[in-house]
């Protein structure tokens, strides 16, 4: 099955953002080669720029802070089972602790380093990157591996707090939420919310569907259209289209 998710507000927005460019960063930094290790900085610089919003890291604690006080509400509860609820509290502890230990503004050490910066500077022009726009950072794409990985490892290493409670908060909207089966009618479905909340939608399609789904919403409805894929064209299916639908919210 293939899951497409939607946010509905622009918090969740950046955060699957952030998740998407620590994937990709962290995909290509486990390979050996010297390109892939320039994707893998192509997605430092990324992060650098969407988690490095000045407000951010205190959005993240508040959302942390406003769920652990769900979750410690639910202690002794009969219907909850505590060893579980226990683990999930502590996770989201370690996950407020470590991004209330750094001071500054996410990243800063990055933006302080002057041969990170002239990389960067020059990778946002095409082709800036060649051997003689930075004969220094040519010489470190042929450095060993296991060097160039240490490196990536140590520039990734500030933004770790971030990611863990990124990937938390993530976890728990994913998990919130409760699959239903719909059916689209001529490529077209839309349901009211009725007072409904939610800061997600998750879309699933059978593999091999040629169809994708496109969603808007506002605070009364949602609406979702499945155009047909193809090169040439994208007009709204006229078949009946079956497909899982979540609504996540924490």
């Amino acid at each position: 099955m293939i899951v497409y998710e939607f946010p509905l507000n622009e918090r969740v927005r950046t955060l699957l953002r952030i998740e998407n460019l620590y994937q990709r960063a962290r995909y290509f930094k486990a390979k050996d080669g010297s390109q892939e290790h320039h994707i893998a900085i192509l997605s430092l610089f990324e992060i650098l720029d969407v988690a490095g919003r000045a407000d951010l890291k205190s959005e993240l604690l508040q959302e942390l802070e406003r769920k652990k006080s769900q979750l410690d509400s639910l202690k002794d509860n009969p219907s909850v089972e505590q060893s579980k609820l226990a683990a999930i509290v502590h996770e989201t502890e370690r996950a407020i602790a470590g991004l209330s230990a750094p001071s500054g503004k996410t990243g800063q050490e990055l933006r302080q380093n002057e041969w990170l910066m002239a990389i960067r500077q020059r990778t946002a022009i095409p082709g800036g990157a060649c051997e003689f726009d930075l004969p220094s950072y040519h010489h470190w794409m042929h450095l060993p591996p296991d060097l160039r990985k240490r490196d990536l490892d140590q520039w990734l290493s500030p933004f770790e707090p971030m990611r863990t409670g990124v990937e938390l908060i993530l976890r728990l909207l994913r998990e919130s939420g409760k699959t239903t089966q719909q059916r689209a009618d001529k490529g077209k479905f839309q349901q009211m919310l009725a007072g409904r909340l939610a800061q997600m939608l998750r879309l699933g399609l059978e593999e091999g569907c040629n169809h994708v789904p496109e969603v808007s919403a506002n605070k009364y409805a949602i609406n979702i259209r499945f155009a047909t894929f193809a090169e040439a064209q994208r007009k709204t299916s006229e078949e009946g289209i079956d497909f899982a639908l979540t609504f996540c919210n924490l």
